[in-house]
């Protein structure tokens, strides 16, 4: 990979960071609970996105992204009120930027006819705008090279001065051609470096030709900036991040310089220096000869100029710095900036010596190609195997177990357990990167369907492994599509049963039993079981006479070709979606179930794992033969009484646990290891959790202990087996087969009524 192919794809890899928050910021904005910080933060985000595409010549997306953003100027400036309409104009433009930003990373075509519909939307909010009292500070900036010879005016820049504070810096600021080609703007960069504190800014225009000399394609215009802020020096170098090869940019610490004057000082030659301008307008001293001014009040900047340069700027060219009057309080510094070195806390009282005290160092991420971390695991899975192999060649040999060859074989598999937890935390994310993406789907669906749905999120930083998440965004988009087709009614349908108008879908995300389990709600009309069953019957996925129950009855909506729709439609009807949530969370190691009430609404609980890679598991054998049944699965471990087993159908039993009779699953016998039942009686019986939540049995010959083992894909080397989720390897160098305990409790249990001990329980 060349040097621009790295710096291409962490653009876009920051692109999406960026989108992420401008997607945040932009509900919030929705909700109502949205401060100044935030509409900075999402301004900013659209910002990033557009600098860095003028980078890579994206003009499509610069484009876009530069109206885009001069709405949210609009907004942030309190120009334009966020009302709802103009909420959902920002919401589809951030989903036409994350289009556009997808289109250009992959290098397809992007939606013409969708860049084009949202764009006139936002020029129509500018438009709006423009058209009243006040003009938008672009059509403004249009208008400033259409007078000369004015007069200095001080304006106050109210709304831009930020918090004071002890760092002093001089910024020289010149742009040059390509910055404006690529729709950068400097008054946007110049207000964002005035927000970080309070700042005099003076304005360069010695390069600037007669008017028959100009070029409107040139910058003659450059900047110096005096800033007072408690924000660091990379805070500033943040600003200009996408135009430093665009730009001359040099930033002077003027609290490391030993001749800096002090501050009263400067207070009072800016003092003198506006009272001199003051007096220089009034007496009408500006004439035709003077130097050539221009009016920046217009967008807002509160800039003079003086042709006498003072000392205070030594570059040639750069006029004094005028006066800027701060009249409102200091507004604190946009929480999402986060800048680059650690800025300095206050003195310590107790601590006379130290000039300083150094502040918490921010956080630092690094990023690191996610085939290394992949091999990293393999390779501490490969530790894992050997020092289970090592501590049984061990106990074979008869050492002693308080010997320090057993004591250091502890050790190391307590230190073993420690680098993989370290290890597959590396690879732990929080799926809030997967809700973020619900909200577009929401938009959509509801456009497509008329519905009106409001989407809650909960838990979304909650963690789990990168390979589970990457893996979850399609069960989740079926689920979301499903809810709002067939779940939630229209508006005049929830009106007419005592509903609201709105419809509500609840995401959740939490830790539980050592997996993650999303649920998603929703207040809709809830599974009608007798239509679902009707359905299935009439299609022949059911026998007509089947005695089945209401969990079974939610069952059937998994089944492969099942629909409530009679004729296909864009978002459902072809009976795949639902069959594809099941088969995708099972291939992740999970189980789906259904929780539902007629007229009130249905809940979805997913509960996967919380790593493909290693699992603690329960060493149990049958026969010849030994597995490994997932602990998390396990409720208890019990040796039955003979009185307490109960022989009924075909070979089947029940086992009495508390007054309450359990199905007993032969595994041996499931699995097709031997033809013969085996006798309950003789072996161990482990209690799991099936994916409805009830108990079941399963029999074993013998239970060998508890060990982590690390997780090997069956499917991927060998093919799919029923029952069967994985494979790992034991310490003895034998292959394992790691038992899919859903698919054991649920197999056969609506096409084989010869072996049926659910029934059978159930009566």
């Amino acid at each position: 990979m060349t040097g621009m192919e790295e710096i291409r794809q962490t653009f876009f890899e920051e692109c999406a960071e960026q989108l992420d928050e401008l997607e945040t910021g932009l509900l919030a904005i929705q909700d109502g609970s949205a401060d100044s910080e935030t509409v900075n933060a999402v301004f900013r985000a659209v910002h990033s996105v557009k600098g860095g595409a003028g980078a890579f010549n994206l003009d499509t997306l610069v484009g876009f992204a530069h109206t885009f953003e001069s709405v949210l100027d609009l907004v942030r400036s309190d120009r334009l009120e966020t009302s709802e309409q103009v909420v959902s104009v920002l919401l589809r433009s951030s989903d036409v930027l994350a289009d556009l930003v997808t289109a250009a990373r992959d290098e397809t075509a992007h939606n013409a006819a969708a860049v084009a519909e949202v764009s006139m939307a936002l020029e129509a909010l500018l438009g709006d705008t423009s058209s009243g009292s006040g003009s938008s500070a672009e059509d403004e900036l249009d208008g400033l090279m259409g007078d000369f010879g004015f007069e200095p005016v001080q304006v106050s820049l109210d709304d831009l001065i930020g918090p004071q504070g002890d760092n002093r810096f001089r910024i020289l600021f010149k742009p040059n051609r390509d910055l404006y080609a690529r729709a950068n703007e400097s008054m946007v960069l110049i207000r964002e470096v005035l927000s970080l504190g309070s700042g005099e800014v003076v304005c360069d225009m010695s390069r600037l030709p007669d008017l028959d000399a100009l070029d409107s394609e040139e910058a003659y215009l450059s900047w110096g900036i005096t800033l007072e802020t408690n924000a660091s020096r990379g805070a500033i170098e943040e600003i200009f991040e996408f135009v430093d090869e665009e730009c001359e940019l040099t930033i002077e610490d003027l609290n490391e310089t030993e001749d800096e004057p002090a501050s009263e000082d400067v207070d009072r030659e800016v003092s003198e220096l506006l009272a001199m301008l003051s007096a220089g307008a009034s007496d009408g001293s500006n004439s035709d000869d003077d130097e050539t001014d221009f009016d920046f009040a217009s967008v807002g900047m509160g800039i003079e100029t003086d042709p006498e340069p003072e000392e205070d700027f030594d570059e040639p060219g750069f006029a004094a710095p005028a006066a800027i009057e701060t009249k409102h309080e200091p507004v604190a510094a946009p929480a999402a900036r986060k800048p680059v070195e650690a800025e300095a806390g206050p003195k310590d009282a107790g601590e006379a010596g130290d000039d300083k005290k150094a502040g918490a160092p921010p956080s630092t991420t690094i990023r690191v190609d996610l085939e290394r971390v992949d091999r990293l695991i393999d390779l501490v899975g490969e530790l894992v195997i050997h020092q289970v192999m090592l501590s049984q060649s061990a106990q074979k040999a008869g050492i002693n177990s308080s010997s320090e060859v057993i004591l250091g074989f502890e050790d190391l598999e307590m230190l073993t357990r420690q680098i993989q937890d370290s290890v597959m935390a590396i690879r732990a994310q929080a799926v809030k990167s997967v809700f973020q993406k619900l909200p577009r789907l929401v938009r959509e669906v509801c456009a497509a369907t008329g519905k009106d749905v409001r989407l809650t999120t909960e838990g979304e930083y909650t963690e789990v492994d990168k390979t589970v998440i990457e893996r979850l965004s399609d069960p989740l988009t079926h689920m979301i599509r499903n809810a709002i087709d067939h779940g939630i009614e229209s508006p005049e349908d929830r009106i007419k049963a005592g509903k609201p108008p709105v419809g509500n879908i609840c995401v959740s995300a939490a830790h539980r039993s050592g997996r993650i389990v999303i649920e998603i709600s929703d207040d809709g009309a809830g599974i009608d079981r007798q239509r679902v069953r009707a359905i299935a019957v009439n299609k022949g996925l059911i026998p007509a006479g089947a005695n089945l129950s209401d969990d079974e009855i939610d069952n059937l909506i998994f089944l492969p070709g099942f629909s409530t729709r009679e004729k296909a439609s864009e978002l459902s009807g072809r009976g795949v979606g639902m069959d594809v949530v099941k088969r995708s969370i099972q291939a992740l190691g999970g189980r789906v179930s259904i929780s539902s009430q007629l007229g009130k609404g249905s809940t979805f609980v997913l509960s996967l794992p919380l790593t493909l890679a290693v699992l603690d598991g329960m060493i149990v054998s049958t026969g010849d033969n030994t597995l490994v049944l997932p602990l998390t699965a396990v409720l208890e471990t019990l040796k039955p009484n003979s009185g307490d087993i109960r022989e009924v159908l075909d070979g089947a039993s029940v086992i009495r646990v508390r007054e309450r009779f359990i199905p007993v699953i032969d595994v041996a016998r499931q699995l097709g290891f031997t033809t013969t039942p085996s006798d309950a009686r003789e072996g161990v019986i482990v209690l799991v959790e099936s994916e409805t939540g009830a108990g079941q049995a399963l029999l074993f010959d013998a239970i060998q202990g508890q060990r982590q083992v690390v997780i090997k894909s069956l499917e991927a080397n060998y093919g799919r087996i029923e029952g069967v989720s994985a494979a790992t390897i034991l310490g003895d160098g034998r292959v394992a087969l790691i038992l899919d305990v859903d698919a054991l409790t649920t197999s056969n249990r609506l096409d084989a009524p010869s072996y049926n001990p659910f029934s059978v329980a159930a009566e």
